[in-house]
């Protein structure tokens, strides 16, 4: 491989990641507030931003000069680097354009969960189509089906149980609020994880995500407590771990 043609390969995905990661950028910012495509607003003080200029905007807004959230520089090196890897180091089972699609659409759900706590039922139903392609091209209909209804179920129960402890340890700190341990939108991602997973496959991969939710909720409550912020109820996002899991056992 010449190094000119190399060159010009990371050049061409570097654009391609910096488009996909604008376009990621643009729904984490309109989808959670609006629920629909429309004009991108400073999310500081509310303002309408030109969308012709939206996609340069990367460290202030350009109509109001506030200042974007960070996520937006780590969404274009997200999107940067998954078109590299993709394309250097493709999966030997996934065709590397539809698994670029799939690492956009997980990077949209990541980004929103982590920055507003929620995952969107636009979204979701988004990710049955896409994620259920995906699924049925590697399972075939059978297990798709029984993998989604398997994941969503599974995470319901653990919904459920969530609620009935929450309430259990509220009442017995004599503390008020509407803090849960997870959000219907884990259950609705779960299922849509069981869809590309197939079944037996999302067996595994909640016990994966469960692990690195333990692992993960550990750290950040020992962050907490050493910036002495430390609250027993304090929600955590839990799609983000759900999301690692799918995509290790899926393009592994």
């Amino acid at each position: 491989m010449s190094t000119v043609y190399t060159a010009g390969t990371v050049l061409l995905l570097t654009i391609l990641g910096l488009l996909s990661g604008t376009l990621v950028n643009y729904l984490a910012d309109v989808l959670p507030h609006t629920r629909r495509f429309s004009l991108p607003r400073c999310l500081v003080c509310g303002q309408e931003q030109a969308i012709s200029a939206f996609g340069l905007q990367i460290f202030r807004y350009q109509n109001c000069g506030h200042r974007r959230p960070i996520r937006v520089i780590l969404v274009l090196a997200y999107g940067v680097i998954t078109a590299l890897w993709i394309w250097f180091a493709p999966p030997s089972r996934v065709n590397p354009w539809l698994g670029y699609l799939l690492l956009a659409y997980f990077g949209l759900v990541a980004a929103i969960d982590l920055e507003h706590r929620l995952i969107l039922h636009p979204v979701s139903l988004a990710g049955v189509v896409l994620v259920g392609g995906a699924g049925l091209l590697r399972h075939g209909i059978l297990s798709t089906l029984l993998g989604g209804a398997a994941g969503f179920a599974i995470m319901l129960g653990l919904y459920y149980f969530g609620v009935i402890f929450i309430r259990w340890l509220k009442h017995r700190r004599g503390v008020s609020g509407d803090e849960i341990a997870l959000g219907f939108g884990d259950v609705n991602l779960a299922g849509v994880i069981g869809l590309l997973l197939g079944w037996p496959g999302i067996i595994p991969g909640l016990f994966l995500a469960i692990l690195l939710g333990g692992l993960g909720g550990i750290l950040i409550l020992l962050w907490m407590w050493l910036r002495k912020s430390y609250h027993p109820l304090a929600a955590m996002p839990y799609g983000p771990y759900l999301i690692a899991a799918a995509i290790y056992l899926f393009f592994r």
